[in-house]
């Protein structure tokens, strides 16, 4: 059985002091609401939700589905939250994904954008171009180690493609180890990468790739061990392969697998055992890095290791097309042996944007931010899950948390129907949160950096209230 008890906060007293006040009709308020935000959207002029719907179902792929049974319209976004085409706002706990780094629309980046656009649209690597070159200095002296070379890319799935291929090279190996639950995207090298069933096609791929036992705090068979669960690792590389591996792939907190961070102490055990057999290690910080933990700019820095190959995408660009391979010179002259071009990787105009949100992340203070609202949020959620047994586990950092939803404590088991209802109310009150995990039951809750203490306020109250419902 499971228990829900309502929350008794100052907030709560507020909220319904504002509801007092209100001229709306009773049953219309007793829900919590939006704090306030001063921007007007502007008027909505385009075609209907159905009309695009049809469009949609008629001229996309059906394999791109819907967050929600009634989907939403988002045509405009500001800061932390996002507009239909009513004009209806919504606080945007997901960021696009991860991707809203700095916040929808953010000045200083769409200034970026718009003063390199009125000069030049496009060009490629073959010519010489300030932006690219400003970037790469200015981006990898934001990382440690020797990581002093970039290679810009567009998405998090080409730079994960082309982190195993400078591996393989530089090494001479071709086996690479990566873990159970993991998502690195889905091209056809990084499908097999992956350890996630629900995300795989069932083509052939993932040649060489060996899958370790996922050293998950919450439901690994060893806890919050790291060194124990590397051990699998080395017992991998001695019994599934030659013995000499090309690289050890991991995210730092896995993000689709729904947040869940590594256990203490793992990859520095990992990094070792991969080094020894001749491999390289790679940091995929397409959804920790820049900040998000709020307790390091990189996400491999709260284990204390420096990987040799860094793959970075999403937040980047703040939503541009934008990702990039960050290694040492060894590593990237690999691959200079042969010509390697990408036609729109280094983008002047992405570069722009890129640049810019380097500079907001800074200025804003962004990780600083994450730090304190995401560590407010996460003891408040900590709180919640003391008065509702559904809530099996709070975890990650900063603005990256995950709200496991089980229907028993004990057995764990996934709670994934009613994480899904519980998803319909959070729109219904005016939250768009992500949800994942291998059964679906986990809430991923990464909004974009900008996020408030009222924002966080706002997010805890209706999720008390939707699960009071259940």
């Amino acid at each position: 059985m499971l228990r829900h008890k309502a929350l008794p906060s100052a907030q709560r007293v507020f909220r319904l002091a504002q509801r007092q006040l209100s001229s709306l009709p009773a049953q219309e308020t007793s829900d919590p609401l939006l704090p306030a935000f001063d921007h007007t959207p502007a008027q909505y002029t385009g075609p209907s939700k159905e009309e695009v719907r049809h469009l949609r179902q008629t001229f996309l792929s059906p394999a791109i589905t819907h967050h929600f049974k009634d989907p939403v319209m988002i045509v405009e976004g500001k800061q932390q939250y996002l507009y239909d085409e009513t004009g209806r706002r919504y606080l945007d706990a997901f960021a696009g994904i991860v991707t809203v780094s700095v916040g929808h629309c953010h000045p200083k980046v769409l200034r970026a954008i718009e003063d390199q656009n009125k000069l030049l649209q496009h060009t490629t690597t073959i010519y010489l171009n300030p932006q690219i070159a400003q970037y790469a200095k200015e981006l990898t002296d934001r990382m440690p180690g020797n990581l002093k070379v970039a290679y810009f890319v567009n998405s998090g799935s080409e730079a994960n493609d082309l982190a195993v291929l400078m591996a393989r090279l530089h090494t001479g190996n071709y086996d690479l180890v990566t873990l159970r639950n993991c998502y690195h995207g889905l091209s056809e090298t990084t499908m097999g990468m992956m350890g996630n069933s629900g995300w795989r096609q069932p083509v052939p791929c993932g040649m060489g790739v060996r899958h370790a036992l996922n050293p998950d705090p919450y439901r690994g068979a060893f806890g919050n061990d790291g060194p124990r669960y590397a051990e699998d690792v080395n017992d991998l590389i001695q019994s599934a392969t030659c013995g000499q591996v090309a690289a050890f792939c991991a995210e730092t907190i896995q993000g689709v697998g729904g947040a869940v961070p590594l256990a203490d102490g793992y990859l520095p055990a990992v990094y070792e055992m991969v080094r020894a057999a001749g491999g390289v290690t790679i940091a995929d910080e397409v959804q920790s890095g820049f900040g998000r933990t709020g307790s390091a700019y990189w996400g491999f820095q709260n284990q204390e290791v420096t990987p040799d190959i860094v793959t970075m995408a999403k937040g980047i660009g703040n939503g541009l097309p934008l990702a990039a391979v960050v290694t040492t010179p060894e590593i990237a002259r690999s691959l200079a042996t042969r010509s390697h071009l990408n036609t729109f990787g280094g983008n002047p105009v992405c570069c722009a944007g890129g640049r810019a949100v380097l500079q907001a992340i800074d200025e804003d203070r962004c990780q600083e931010n994450s730090a304190k609202v995401g560590g407010y949020m996460k003891g408040q959620l900590q709180q919640l899950q003391q008065r509702h047994d559904i809530i099996g586990d709070v975890r990650g950092q900063g603005l990256m948390l995950g709200i496991d939803m089980v229907k028993d404590r004990n057995s764990k088991a996934p709670a994934t129907a009613e994480t899904a209802h519980v998803m319909e109310r959070l729109k219904e009150l005016g939250i768009l949160i992500g949800k994942g995990g291998l059964r679906g039951n986990v809430f991923r809750i990464k909004p974009p950096m900008c996020f408030n203490m009222q924002d966080a306020d706002f997010l805890v109250e209706a999720l008390d209230t939707a699960l009071c419902e259940l």
